[in-house]
């Protein structure tokens, strides 16, 4: 995959894509956006790929929009444009994505960490939504995931006053999973990765699924998704390879069918 704004590998079986606009923080411009999902779409199909790295080239993983891009749009084209199409399209993406992030995670780019759905921090590094003063708002989901995760008063506050959110305070409100060293985040986070990787494909989709569903569902409903769920994978060969051996007491081998 050749892309301007990106860099993307591919490490045995995991998918990583790194933003690649250092001088600007990783700003987010709609091209760089696009980029994102193609790649993010591209390893979703690729069979090898088990799991897709999400990181920032840099001092940061993304100070948030490009405001320059931004700064004389009117109404009327950002409608005809559809703005955030390919915002929507991240939330297909069945595989699991573990984002790595650092330095600045504001705006645009922390809507995009709230996309991931593993979040490994490294020390120091802070995440706002300062939309606010420039007299605008999160317009790809931010005022949605954020307050499913900390609540309605205290997304209010992060959203009304710009403020930033360190680290720290991400994990205490489970915005985040973990903090790492910086000079440890890529370390930690493939070896994080790597081990999420031997795990059986089919049952972390389908489990990223019913979470995803629990968060949307009320509890019956969701439970009777989270069974649908539950019964398919008896029809997987990962299903009875891992019985069989738990069985005979021996390491399953996975291979997503």
């Amino acid at each position: 995959m050749n892309f301007q704004y990106l860099e993307t590998f591919q490490d045995d079986q995991i998918g990583i894509i790194e933003l690649n606009r250092p001088k600007q923080y990783n700003s987010l411009n709609r091209r760089m956006v696009r980029e994102i999902v193609e790649a993010m779409e591209a390893f979703d199909q690729e069979e090898e790929v088990r799991v897709i790295l999400l990181r920032g080239k840099g001092r940061a993983f993304s100070s948030g929009a490009d405001i320059h891009e931004m700064s004389q749009d009117t109404t009327i084209h950002l409608e005809l444009l559809n703005q955030f199409a390919d915002w929507d399209r991240l939330a297909l993406i069945k595989k699991p994505i573990i984002g790595a992030v650092k330095g600045f995670v504001f705006g645009g780019g922390f809507e995009l960490a709230l996309c991931c759905d593993i979040l490994i921090a490294a020390e120091g590094t802070e995440f706002a939504f300062p939309e606010v003063n420039l007299g605008v708002m999160p317009g790809a989901g931010g005022t949605q995931r954020l307050t499913k995760l900390v609540g309605r008063t205290k997304a209010l506050e992060w959203l009304w006053l710009g403020e930033r959110v360190s680290a720290e305070k991400a994990l205490q409100y489970g915005i985040i999973n973990r903090i790492v060293a910086l000079e440890l985040l890529d370390e930690e986070v493939m070896r994080f990765a790597k081990r999420l990787a031997k795990q059986p494909p089919l049952a972390v989709r389908l489990i990223k699924d019913a979470v995803n569903k629990a968060v949307d569902y009320p509890l019956y409903e969701g439970m009777q998704y989270e069974r649908k769920n539950f019964y398919i994978l008896f029809s997987s060969e990962d299903q009875k390879e891992g019985m069989e051996a738990f069985i005979e007491k021996r390491k399953p081998n996975f291979k997503g069918k």
